[in-house]
């Protein structure tokens, strides 16, 4: 550990500041031995809905620690302690600094920027967390990186989104928790069970109480559809369609709207804003047809390249996220992009696969 790099994660900061496993040990013991003679600081420590169930817990990785404190502050209970590093050349390095052997395991690691870095450091955490004897290991991906690569639609291609399902599940997960998946049809690509979760709720609650006028929603594209069918349907508003042609990665040529949308107010719904390409183009295209207003919303904000640039420079009046992804400096300063929290909806799914009650009921 010479060469490591003395970058560590949230719950490293927090946990202990060493990382050597005897000297976590050795803190941990001497707290529950002042525990013991002082019983009154133990009342404060104790979080607002304390949980009683020592085999549950719940970990994160570097891609989004907000999130997973968030969520365990729902639930009332602590963050797992682990540490993370690199050294020197980039190699990734993780130990799981609390006894798991039997434990209900979550782990929270949206695979976003950086990507890769991500994505190997979850597969890490599974390894780590299975050898340390953890009873069931339930992946919690806020949001699904690679998604976008779900056939062979050009000679000589991957299908990058089986291959991570088959390395997520060949390192050892149990179970995954992923929210809007890019296509639905992916939770085929696991061999283990998939539950799939929404923001639909989240955002249709917050659509709701703005009270848009003659609202009707918009689906970018054809793939789109059903997700914005779901959303017009529990809006009680009208649908339409922008006609979209893809001629390059992360270029796209809107052609023309199907559907009325002249004096109204627009809401384009999508999963993921990447370059914003797709999104600043309905936007012009639903205001030549003569839409009043346009919002927009999407689960993921990705938000990549010169998306920031494009959002402030088009005529949308706003756009509306969840936290699934953190949001760059940028992204945050700039007004016309609201976020909204998903970390009670995750909460609730955890503990209801925790407590093998109905994820589904979450979205009756």
């Amino acid at each position: 550990m010479d060469s490591a790099s003395k970058t560590t994660s949230l719950q490293a900061a927090t946990a202990a500041p060493d990382a050597r496993p005897e000297l976590a040990e050795a803190t941990g013991t001497a707290t529950a031995a002042s525990d013991k003679k002082a019983p009154e600081t133990k009342t404060e420590r104790k979080p607002v809905r304390a949980r009683q169930d020592e085999k549950f817990k719940i970990f994160s990785g570097t891609s989004n620690p907000v999130l997973a404190k968030d969520i365990c502050d729902f639930l009332g209970m602590p963050l797992g302690q682990c540490y993370h590093t690199q050294f020197s050349d980039g190699e990734i390095y993780v130990q799981i600094q609390e006894n798991v052997r039997g434990s209900d395991v979550f782990i929270v690691q949206p695979t976003c920027d950086p990507v890769a870095h991500n994505l190997v450091q979850l597969l890490l955490m599974i390894d780590a967390l299975k050898r340390a004897s953890a009873r069931r290991i339930t992946v919690v991906i806020s949001y699904f990186g690679y998604a976008r690569q779900d056939r062979k639609d050009k000679p000589r291609v991957p299908i990058s989104s089986k291959l991570v399902a088959d390395l997520l599940t060949t390192a050892g997960a149990d179970r995954a928790l992923i929210v809007d998946l890019h296509a639905p049809q992916i939770q085929g690509f696991f061999n283990i069970p998939v539950d799939h979760l929404f923001a639909s709720p989240v955002l249709v609650d917050h659509f709701r109480k703005l009270n848009l006028p003659e609202l009707t929603v918009i689906s970018p594209d054809a793939g789109g559809v059903e997700r914005a069918r779901f959303f017009a349907k529990k809006m009680n508003a009208a649908l339409a369609i922008v006609d979209k042609r893809r001629t390059d990665m992360n270029v796209a040529e809107v052609m023309h709207v199907i559907g009325d949308v002249n004096g109204r107010s627009c809401l384009i719904i999508d999963d993921i804003v990447d370059t914003a390409g797709t999104l600043v183009k309905t936007v012009s295209a639903l205001l030549e047809a003569g839409a009043r207003q346009v919002y927009a919303c999407a689960s993921h904000p990705v938000l990549s390249g010169p998306a920031i640039e494009r959002i402030s420079q088009s005529a949308l009046t706003e756009l509306v996220v969840t936290n699934t992804i953190p949001l760059s400096e940028a992204a945050q300063r700039e007004p016309k992009i609201r976020v909204l929290s998903i970390a009670g909806l995750i909460a609730r799914a955890i503990q209801s696969i925790h407590e093998e009650t109905s994820v589904s009921r979450l979205f009756t």
